[in-house]
């Protein structure tokens, strides 16, 4: 009974959210609940709620103010003088617009917001993929797996997702991975270096007047009120120091990001009124995030607590060769490409991977290595059709869905690939179960 409870809940949850009928977020919250009082715990269903909720309130916080943190980051401009260098840099020689177009959405996307990024990368270098008669497929592409890597980080998304389904630290599964991001930037480096070559073979290089490629106004900001040019130095030490104690867990990462945000508020905008207007520019942003890691705490909470989770793990181990239990990690983080492709990643963390987790625990694998498993196939995932940001960036760069997917997917799984391939170097996660 619970076995069949379960596996219809999360359909029920995949197919509303996945064919538009319910928001991700009232989905997880009323679906367990109806579910809940069929299988006959309503008496049950407060505490379940409140237990899922409250595991999961160090992510929502930390979630709430590391986006507000890298808002004000980039409000005040500290991430200016990159772009500035990478636009001058590049002039107009193909092979260095399209190393730069990887270089410029590696920094812009720190901030985790998929549309904020498409919109000041495709600002900032259309024009000159426009000049010089470049192909603006490429620089969408490089954009799009750029922002894939950078998906990672535990503001980011996915990985508070999963950390939220699985109840374990963010800062423990985005770590480890760390290396495997910056592997994955290499390979996005190197894909960049390829095509912006075949380019310059096609095209040559253009000198360009160099008022033509930047200027000083030149923003990644969309509040010119709100930059700080004086401050970039301070801003940046700070965020250094913030980056080196999170790495070195110094602190729980929530407490970090609160007192990183305070300390930069106070710098930027002393001012009461300025520090609402921050508050207020990007509480929409936050609020999407936030709200949809305790909506999901009444998900994992329900389907932990009423036992389904457990019934549906020994359904899958039931059919699971034992040759491939031990592999389950591996499995996982391949199957994180086409699962987060043809479902939302809301679908895939709080519907999909607690099931495998708990058939993988079987094995002797923990649940914070499926978590960092499960974040892999994220530069696929952003090429989903299901992705909303995506349609801002065709649109804006004006090239095609399908042309976007076919010059992009298969260097996004050889990025996939090199992420997972360090992950099993490193030991990130087992190749094989105990």
């Amino acid at each position: 009974m619970l076995t069949f409870l379960g596996f219809a809940m999360v359909s029920t949850f995949m197919y509303l959210i996945m064919s538009k009928r319910l928001s991700a977020l009232i989905a997880l919250i009323i679906i367990p609940i109806i579910f809940a009082l069929i299988g006959g715990f309503a008496a049950q269903i407060g505490p379940m709620m409140l237990e899922g909720i409250s595991k999961l309130a160090p992510t929502g916080v930390m979630l709430m103010f590391a986006i507000l943190y890298f808002a004000i980051m980039i409000d005040s401009g500290l991430f200016d003088p990159p772009v500035r260098l990478i636009l001058k840099m590049v002039k107009g020689d193909p092979l260095k617009v399209a190393v730069g177009t990887v270089a410029l959405a590696l920094i812009v996307s720190l901030d985790g917001d998929g549309s904020t990024t498409y919109m000041i990368c495709v600002g900032a270098m259309l024009p000159l993929y426009s000049r010089l008669k470049m192909s603006p497929t490429i620089m969408a592409g490089l954009i799009i797996m750029a922002g894939g890597i950078m998906n990672m980080t535990p503001w980011g998304g996915p990985t508070a997702r999963a950390a939220s389904a699985l109840h374990v630290d963010p800062s423990d599964v985005f770590v480890p991975m760390i290396p495997g991001m910056i592997v994955g930037a290499i390979v996005l480096f190197g894909v960049a270096y390829l095509y912006g070559l075949r380019e310059r073979k096609r095209l040559g290089v253009l000198q360009l007047p160099e008022g033509k490629i930047t200027q000083d106004e030149i923003s990644v900001s969309q509040y010119p009120e709100a930059r700080r040019p004086k401050l970039i130095l301070i801003n940046a030490l700070l965020t250094i120091v913030l980056m080196t104690t999170l790495i070195a867990g110094l602190l729980p990462m929530p407490v970090l990001f609160m007192i990183a945000f305070s300390i930069a508020m106070i710098i930027n905008y002393p001012c009461l009124q300025q520090q609402k207007d921050r508050i207020s520019a990007h509480a929409g942003n936050v609020l999407a995030v936030v709200g949809l890691i305790f909506a999901a705490g009444i998900f994992t909470g329900i389907l932990t607590g009423t036992g389904m989770v457990d019934a549906m793990s020994k359904s899958l181990l039931a059919v699971i060769p034992d040759a491939l239990g031990p592999h389950l990690a591996v499995i996982t983080a391949l199957v994180s490409m086409p699962f987060t492709f043809f479902m939302s990643n809301d679908a895939f963390y709080y519907g999909i991977l607690p099931v495998l987790n708990q058939a993988a625990s079987g094995y002797g694998i923990s649940a914070v290595e499926m978590a960092r498993a499960s974040i892999v196939g994220q530069p696929v995932h952003l090429l989903s059709p299901l992705v909303p940001s995506t349609y801002l960036l065709i649109g804006l760069a004006k090239i095609e869905f399908g042309d976007l997917q076919r010059f992009t997917l298969k260097w996004a799984v050889l990025v996939c690939m090199a992420i997972l391939a360090t992950a099993l170097v490193l030991g990130v996660f087992p190749l094989f179960g105990s």
